[in-house]
């Protein structure tokens, strides 16, 4: 065998390790690098000015133990968690549906109702806040209009949480997409052998739809939980956490020991227990799909 051949046989098995090379480099630098040195400093007291000391598992015995803020954020979020979750699949797929429809000009709508997901979150976040204004709030004022007074959203704690939950079901463009491709690989087949059959739409939504869209259904399902423990623009901008820090998200908890506290020690062990609640409820999701979603194959 020449050197040549053996030159052009080297190359053609480093190659494709040249193509990913750059996304190799950006992994490390920006995710794994990242994510390791954060477990490290979950170790340490670590001020942004000042000396570093290793304290071991000190910051989270602090979590657990002597930081009432740590379970209140984590309740806040779980209930945020629970009203969020269901709304945004439920809107998200009725949205899908729609724009499923065969009709003229339907790319069009398609478009308006991707728009808002691409929105600045701190620009959406001030427009929901002048919406939600108690006393000169949009919402408020179209209440008025069918004779209902409308509390007092982000002052209540009460109205609060539903508030943010209103709100972040605004963005709905990626979820709905996502939807929409499902329902766009059902095969037509089963819905006419189902007409044939004199199946009403319901029935059909039932017996057909849902079960062909149940892993389309985990992965939205999986993406809304992560998102919504990781919740902080609305919240940040909106209410600060308040009143009486009923909005007082996990996510905005880590940002406030970060950059409130500067302790960057202790934010990264509450975004350790972050990531290690979200890993857990992603496996139970995963493991219970065996009971209730369909692959075809």
């Amino acid at each position: 065998m020449t050197s040549a051949v053996k030159r052009l046989r080297l190359w053609g098995r480093v190659t494709p390790y040249l193509f990913i090379l750059p996304w190799m480099i950006g992994f490390l630098v920006f995710t794994l690098g990242p994510l390791i040195f954060s477990l490290v400093m979950s170790f340490f007291d670590w001020p942004i000015v000042g000396s570093r000391e290793f304290i071991a598992f000190d910051n989270y015995l602090t979590m657990f133990r002597d930081d009432p803020l740590f379970w209140k954020a984590l309740r806040v979020t779980l209930r945020f968690m629970l009203l969020f979750v269901p709304l945004n699949l439920m809107v998200a797929l009725g949205l899908a549906m729609l724009l499923a429809q065969d009709v003229k000009g339907m790319a069009i709508y398609r478009t308006c109702f991707f728009l808002p997901s691409v929105i600045s979150g701190v620009a959406l976040a001030i427009i929901w806040g002048w919406t939600f204004d108690g006393q000169f709030g949009l919402l408020n004022y179209g209440l008025s209009k069918i004779g209902i007074k409308g509390p007092n959203w982000l002052n209540d704690p009460a109205w609060a949480i539903v508030a943010m939950v209103i709100a972040s079901l605004w963005g709905q463009g990626a979820t709905m997409l996502v939807f929409l491709a499902g329902l766009k690989g059902i095969p037509k087949e089963l819905y006419e052998a189902a007409a044939i059959d004199g199946a009403r739409p319901a029935q059909r939504f039932w017996k057909i739809t849902l079960p062909m869209l149940t892993p389309t259904i985990l992965f939205n399902l999986i993406t809304a939980v992560i998102a919504s423990f990781q919740q902080l623009t609305l919240a940040l901008v909106m209410t600060g956490g308040g009143p009486l820090r009923s909005t007082y998200f996990y996510a905005l908890y880590v940002y406030e020991n970060a950059f409130k506290n500067f302790d960057m020690g202790y934010a990264a062990a509450n975004a350790w227990i972050m990531f290690v609640v979200i890993a857990l409820m992603t496996i139970i999701l995963f493991r219970s799909s065996r009971l209730w979603v369909f692959y075809e194959s």
